[in-house]
């Protein structure tokens, strides 16, 4: 009997795996979305896989949050394991608003600053990968998850330096463009600078997660 009911709780690995799948999924919807910012004809279907990979990453988000709910064991504290499910997903359902923000407005062309932050949004997603991946044993890769949210604080540094030329050259233009300028390309431009650059810092609330889960593990 206690034989079977090991069996069907939740075991301790299965937390890792479900994390590695989920970071899978910020790293594909960050691809997306980078496509995405390639404009044109990649735009819609780039689109509609940022849409696809959020939803694959609120399906793991479910049986995480089962999982805690079923398991006497777990591989840390509860309320980290939900704290960190909810952090990656936050990440990719930003995404997902970003995305619809050109949808919605039906945008096919980005400016040279975008598509950059799109390019380091990728880069933070790869490292959060790295990261989960070093979760399982994480008092022997202390040193490397530690170097690992450092540099993603680093390149949130860098989003933001494009962040603010990005939304500099934007008022440029528009206002080069002559009386009253360009309007509705610098709102519009401006809101998805915006989404991009909380992207970024849904990231770092990962890293920032991340590097607490591992001060208390450690």
């Amino acid at each position: 009997m206690l034989g079977l009911f090991k069996a069907v709780m939740p075991k301790e690995d299965a937390f890792f795996d479900l994390f590695s799948a989920h970071a899978k999924t910020l790293v594909d919807g960050a691809h997306a979305l980078r496509d995405m910012t390639e404009g044109g004809d990649a735009v819609e279907p780039a689109s509609a896989r940022v849409y696809r990979h959020e939803e694959e990453a609120d399906d793991i988000t479910r049986q995480v949050m089962l999982a805690v709910r079923r398991s006497f064991i777990t591989p840390f504290d509860r309320s980290d394991i939900q704290d960190l499910t909810t952090s990656l997903d936050d990440a990719i359902d930003q995404m997902r608003k970003t995305a619809k923000v050109v949808s919605l407005f039906e945008v096919k062309s980005f400016e040279p600053q975008m598509r950059q932050m799109a390019s380091v949004i990728v880069e933070a997603a790869k490292l959060t990968e790295e990261a989960v991946a070093l979760l399982p044993k994480m008092r022997h890769n202390a040193q490397k998850l530690s170097e690992i949210s450092v540099r993603i604080r680093e390149i949130e540094e860098q989003s933001d330096h494009l962040y603010d030329q990005g939304r500099k050259d934007l008022f440029l233009a528009s206002r080069e463009t002559g009386p009253g300028g360009d309007p509705m390309t610098f709102i519009v431009g401006i809101d998805i600078y915006s989404h991009l650059e909380k992207v970024m810092d849904r990231f770092e609330d990962v890293a920032n997660r991340i590097s607490g889960i591992v001060v208390e593990q450690v």
